[in-house]
């Protein structure tokens, strides 16, 4: 699945990265501690200790390998509402400078609100070969903290995709382990499986009958480059507050003639649902 998405990304990416390229920051967050001087501090502060001789080793999940970058300059920083801080800084890789990239640091204040933690980075905008140079491409599925940016202030008060995205990704954040990784327990095997997080599909579905969102994801085995595993996520409002109360194993990988696919464990026929925007 994660490949069938890669192939066909390339026209659609270049119009999601010049759309979203020009948009303004959207509303900073009310967290008085903070601005965007101090999120950019603290950001660059997170690059440097986690750079060796001016070397920033980021681990790319979706392209399974370790991206060797140096850091040029912070491009934006974003605040949201309840959901923390974004910056979004700009590196090239190490050995050949015209290949950029744009990552995005998601930080949140701790209870105390006198530190901001790390809670994610990823990749917002990859190289792609464009003559005898490069481009920079949106990836996609677009991270969520980059759709309320194309939203009125109306839209804040009905449940968006990026609401259900974001507590997903959330869960995904607090429950992984000290590795990075989100141990699920397989429901047929009963073995607990740690799997590294890779992205987020989208449309978001609200199933109708159970009151509930749910949307799913591609996670990897660590240490592999096939196995991949798509993962279920329900979300339910009944608190009022988006909180994930169940999490599935959809699809495993079984190897087939030396090749991994997925197999499903379950289907969602004659499910009622509606896309959520």
């Amino acid at each position: 699945m994660l490949k069938h998405m890669l192939k066909h990304a390339g026209a659609t990416a270049l119009a999601v990265a010049l759309c979203i390229s020009v948009v303004a920051p959207s509303v900073a967050a009310d967290y008085p501690d903070f601005d965007e001087t101090s999120v950019t501090k603290r950001t660059e502060a997170v690059i440097n200790e986690r750079s060796k001789d001016g070397v920033f080793v980021f681990h790319d999940p979706k392209l399974n390998e370790d991206l060797n970058l140096v850091y040029g300059k912070i491009r934006v920083v974003r605040g949201m509402r309840g959901y923390g801080w974004f910056s979004n800084a700009i590196f090239h890789d190490k050995d050949e400078p015209k290949k950029q990239y744009a990552l995005d640091f998601w930080f949140k204040p701790q209870p105390e609100g006198d530190s901001l933690d790390l809670i994610d980075i990823r990749v917002q905008k990859g190289p792609k070969r464009d003559g005898d140079g490069y481009i920079m491409v949106t990836r996609l599925p677009v991270a969520w903290w980059w759709l309320p940016v194309q939203e009125h202030p109306g839209d804040m008060e009905v449940v968006r995709a990026w609401h259900v995205m974001s507590a997903i990704h959330n869960y995904i954040a607090e429950h992984k382990n000290e590795e990075g990784a989100l141990v699920l327990t397989d429901e047929k095997t009963g073995e607990e499986i740690p799997l590294e997080f890779v992205e987020m599909h989208q449309p978001v579905r609200y199933l109708k009958k159970e009151g509930e969102y749910f949307a799913c994801t591609d996670f990897r085995k660590p240490g592999s480059t096939d196995e991949y595993y798509d993962v279920d996520f329900w979300v339910d409002e009944k608190t009022g507050k988006l909180v994930v109360k169940d999490v599935k194993i959809h699809k495993v990988p079984v190897q087939e003639d030396g090749v991994w696919i997925q197999v499903p464990r379950y289907t969602f026929e004659d499910m009622d649902f509606e896309v959520t925007n």
